[in-house]
């Protein structure tokens, strides 16, 4: 277990409702409703339940919304659905040298370019370089995690870039858990088969295919990377 990132001035809430793909109506602890942004743009159908526990950051200038909705209380724990604060923590991690897989590996690009796409990453290591994009798996099934929680073109899209450009660069995509005490990381072919299709297809072309698992502490208001190296089972179950 490692600390990554300390979330300063995290407020608990109750989730009322989903407004739209952005937006969520929330009770403060204060009593009154107010907006929080979500930058999540999966379903999260399980997690925006009325009356659920949240964890906010509050805006420093409030605009259309007043808070920023980052978790949501999972298994003792804050489940992370916030995209930025993951890719964030990922950053950190990779640059303590955290993950054992990626160990002397350094960003030399974000949002590089690739055909149609823009992926998250380019890497580097002693002139070798790796083409990395990154998914949220914050669906939770079973014990473990899970994505996507709907159909995602934009996914599929960006495997068939990794998969085009893999005989002749580094590619690989890595599945962030942001739930805490999952044991590895499966596809959802439930709501996308075809997600499940084209990953086993870009393992068999040397796509690399990696999870890890964070999730937040909401008592110390930590980030904790739990798993550098999930599991991943693409075909079937342990």
């Amino acid at each position: 277990m490692r600390k990554i990132l300390k979330l300063e001035n995290l407020e608990a809430c109750r989730i009322a409702r989903r407004l739209n793909r952005f937006v969520v109506e929330i009770k403060t602890k204060g009593g009154t409703y107010d907006l929080a942004s979500i930058n999540n743009t999966g379903r999260l159908q399980e997690f925006l339940v009325y009356g659920k526990t949240g964890y906010c950051l509050k805006r420093e200038r409030p605009g259309k919304t007043g808070y920023r909705l980052v978790a949501i209380e999972d298994a003792g724990a804050g489940a992370l659905i916030d995209t930025n604060l993951q890719m964030k923590s990922f950053e950190v991690a990779l640059e303590k040298g955290y993950i054992p897989w990626l160990k002397g590996y350094r960003i030399v690009k974000r949002n590089p370019r690739i055909n149609k796409s823009m992926l998250d990453y380019l890497l580097i290591k002693d002139g070798r370089e790796i083409y990395l994009e990154i998914k949220s798996a914050v669906l939770r099934k079973g014990n473990m995690a899970s994505y996507p929680d709907c159909p995602s073109e934009r996914g599929r899209r960006h495997i068939r870039e990794l998969i085009e450009i893999a005989g002749e660069r580094g590619a690989m995509i890595l599945f962030i858990s942001g739930l805490r005490g999952v044991k590895g990381f499966i596809p959802n072919d439930d709501a996308d088969p075809e997600i499940g299709v084209l990953l086993r297809k870009a393992e068999a072309e040397n796509v690399k295919i990696k999870a890890l698992s964070l999730f937040l502490d909401f008592a110390s208001g930590y980030i904790n990377l739990e798993n550098p190296d999930l599991d991943v089972f693409l075909d079937f179950l342990p």
